[in-house]
């Protein structure tokens, strides 16, 4: 059992002090004061260091506000994230951390970022970077049973300060997880790109949408389930379904973080920037749809789900508030209310998976169903499947 610290007792951080102190005597830190946990708390970096083994920080590393991808983003010029926080919370507790203490940074950062900006600030303690592969909404979940955990040190080898933490994680997470040891740059790199190549995945899966919808003929779920089975090249089926665009407060931003890392680094291309533009592209086609549908029933247009998945309340990186940001500002000037409280007769967007199967939708109605699951059991509401022509429209069962 060790004695730890917790700084930031977030939406993530918060689960994950909670998981480790299920086998570890844990203590927080958080400048909110109104949160809500059994964890016992401090009100100073000095107090939290005191006597702990190992200090986690899981402060955030924003970006700009305007560039969460609520709203378009293809066009504004690239930027890396926020690091103030992790360098103020770096520099504080250089003045009451020792040697004998082990700081282990989760924070997503861009690859180079410790090396050139963290560690520099660094002279009485030993650092490691361990970012975390977990989601919103499903923290505790994803941190007991990851895919693998990430450690960087300084020169990647597996030192005593790794396997100290690969103890910390024992009786944590599941038995036999893999865990990749790195160069800081090589963890970096892993976390980030982990992101992006499922915001690419999920471009691509809704380019064959977009190309269904358009050329007809073609099912996109046939299409993309062949995909997904085809697991000796293209690897696992986890985001083969098209739909809404990716989301939530990490997968774009790392995008756009990562557009600022290819101009830093003068690759001379930017596949990021093709990514986030297809993303809104995307999105752009499917608000299209629902205000072609609009003008033909000469009804309002209604997104369900405004959170940027089920089961969460977070709006961050909504890939429905993008589309309903299409149809206010580009072109249609109409602008969609959001999960009323009482249905009304109005063209609907499924902006959830599977979650709106029971929703009692008026007469006279129209959904859009970007997943293609919807049956409705009312014969005057009126279903368009969009991205399969061979079952374009239905009304009911």
């Amino acid at each position: 059992m060790f004695e730890i610290g917790f700084i930031g007792l977030g939406k993530l951080g918060l689960d994950a002090a909670e998981v480790l102190s299920k086998k570890h005597n844990v203590t927080g830190y958080d400048i909110e004061s109104n949160i809500q946990t059994k964890i016992p708390r401090v009100n100073s970096l000095e107090i939290l260091a005191k006597d702990k083994d190992i200090i986690f920080i899981a402060v955030p590393t924003p970006h700009d506000p305007a560039y969460d991808g609520k709203q378009p983003t293809s066009h504004l010029e690239p930027k890396d994230f926020d690091y103030t926080i992790v360098e103020n919370t770096l520099k504080e507790l250089d003045k009451h951390c020792t040697k004998d203490q082990l700081v282990v940074l989760i924070s997503t950062v861009l690859p180079g970022t410790i090396r050139k900006r963290f560690i520099p600030l660094i002279n009485n303690f030993r650092f490691i970077y361990n970012p975390y592969l977990i989601a919103t909404g499903t923290v505790k979940e994803d941190m007991v049973d990851p895919e693998m955990v990430i450690i960087g040190t300084e020169d990647g080898s597996n030192t005593g300060d790794a396997n100290l933490l690969v103890e910390v994680y024992d009786g944590v997470i599941t038995k036999n997880t893999r865990h990749e040891i790195g160069t800081w740059e090589e963890a970096e790199a892993i976390k980030i790109f982990y992101n992006t190549f499922i915001s690419t995945k999920l471009a691509l899966v809704n380019m064959i949408q977009d190309v269904s919808q358009r050329l007809g003929n073609m099912d996109t779920d046939f299409i993309t389930d062949a995909l997904a089975n085809s697991t000796m090249r293209i690897m696992s089926s986890r985001y083969m379904k098209a739909g809404l665009g990716d989301g939530g407060s990490c997968h774009p931003r790392d995008n756009i973080a990562l557009r600022y890392l290819a101009k830093e680094l003068n690759l001379g291309y930017d596949l990021f920037d093709a990514i986030m533009l297809a993303r809104e592209k995307q999105a752009k086609n499917i608000a299209t749809q629902l205000v072609i549908e609009s003008d033909k029933a000469n009804l309002p247009i209604v997104i369900l789900g405004k959170s940027f998945k089920p089961g969460v309340p977070y709006e961050d990186g909504s890939p429905s508030m993008l589309i309903g940001e299409y149809c206010t500002h580009y072109g249609s000037k109409k602008i969609p209310i959001y999960d009323p409280e009482t249905p009304i007769k109005a063209v609907y967007l499924l902006g959830h998976m599977d979650s709106f199967h029971d929703y009692k939708f008026p007469n006279g109605s129209v959904v859009l169903d970007p997943w293609r699951s919807y049956i409705s059991n009312n014969d005057t509401v009126k279903v368009v499947y969009y991205g399969n022509k061979k079952r374009q429209i239905r009304s009911g069962s």
